[in-house]
């Protein structure tokens, strides 16, 4: 399975969790607010913030743009009011990348349409985010499948079949690939995490496999990451009552800092797969562990028998699988009863 790499950060199954904070559209429209967030997703652990780049007039049919929206009176009065308000021109995505960038952080962003692939090129950024409703969005995978930059795709809301060729197309070009499982529902319910999905997609297109989470709180992104999502998205905001469309869903910096660390915490829990003793254990089974230990007195010049041996704790004696290296050895002087043997103790 490849890994991809997003400036210096590899990721992929030998990896540590990669981290996005979503900070997506819970900026505002305020670059300020977009640098506080992204300051907040340093300060919790995070390794990637990622933003939203739509080209507003095409986004949807004029009437549905320029419908009354109530929602948001702060931002506009129409659907198109709100998402333009929820827009950054170029120098502010400077401005926002540079800050992202001082903070050691990775900079992504959702394109959610051709031109909106051509103004984030202008900006060099180093791969894309693609929402889950692009996954039927064809001309879109196949403009940034000839880019041939490192691709994370969310697959809610999609069957199968139609992200079998998603997949076939963003291959075919050779762009860097990592599928994020994803249920479109906001907030997610726990009975429809399906997490199990992950080892279907992992099996299925032989990639790394990560989970974008809508869920209140952090259980099924925690069981995700133990499932083997090597990434994993989730939803910041400062404070979720403020005014937008994903602020109640988000977590806020204190809660995305416990995210992180029981990311951490989890990931060590996994442990490597290797089976080995660790030092506390070493003590536990010095303790517990049985050796050989002579059963009665054995005189000096005896041949040892099985007879003459018991197995007792401890175990910093001779371990039963060495019971052949003694068996048919003669004890060089009276060995007492209950004493742990030592090969020193026999000869011959």
């Amino acid at each position: 399975m490849q890994d991809i790499l997003l400036e210096k950060r590899r990721i992929g199954e030998s990896h540590p969790c990669f981290i996005i904070g979503e900070i997506g559209l819970n900026h505002n429209g305020s670059v300020e607010l977009a640098q506080r967030l992204i300051d907040a997703c340093q300060e919790a652990g995070v390794d990637c913030v990622k933003f939203q780049k739509r080209n507003v007039a095409g986004l949807a049919i004029k009437d549905v743009l320029d419908a009354p929206d109530p929602r948001f009176p702060e931002f506009g009065r129409t659907y198109r009011d709100i998402r333009n308000h929820l827009e950054f021109d170029a120098r502010q995505y400077r401005q926002i990348i540079n800050h992202a960038r001082s903070r050691g952080m990775i900079f992504l962003c959702t394109a959610f349409d051709i031109p909106s692939v051509d103004f984030l090129e202008t900006l060099d950024v180093c791969g894309y985010k693609t929402a889950s409703h692009s996954v039927t969005n064809l001309p879109l995978l196949k403009k940034l499948a000839k880019i041939a930059k490192p691709v994370i795709l969310s697959t809610g809301m999609c069957v199968l079949k139609e992200l079998d060729r998603a997949v076939d197309i963003l291959k075919s070009w050779g762009a860097p690939l990592v599928l994020l499982h994803c249920v479109s529902s906001y907030p997610q319910a726990p009975e429809e995490s399906n997490l199990k999905i992950i080892d279907t997609l992992r099996e299925r297109y032989g990639v790394t496999v990560g989970y974008s989470g809508h869920e209140i709180g952090a259980w099924p992104t925690l069981l995700a990451v133990a499932r083997g999502a090597k990434v994993v998205e989730r939803h910041v905001t400062l404070d979720k009552t403020m005014v937008g469309f994903d602020h109640k869903l988000s977590l806020e910096p204190a809660e995305l800092k416990g995210m992180a660390l029981q990311i951490r915490q989890v990931e060590q829990i996994l442990g490597s797969g290797e089976k080995w003793v660790s030092e506390r254990e070493q003590v536990t089974r010095n303790k517990y562990h049985v050796s050989i230990v002579s059963a009665r007195i054995i005189k000096g010049g005896s041949r040892i028998e099985e007879s003459m041996l018991d197995f007792k704790n401890p175990g910093t004696g001779l371990p039963v699988s060495s019971i052949n290296d003694v068996l048919g050895k003669r004890a060089k002087w009276d060995i007492p009863e209950d004493t742990l043997l030592t090969l020193d103790m026999l000869e011959g």
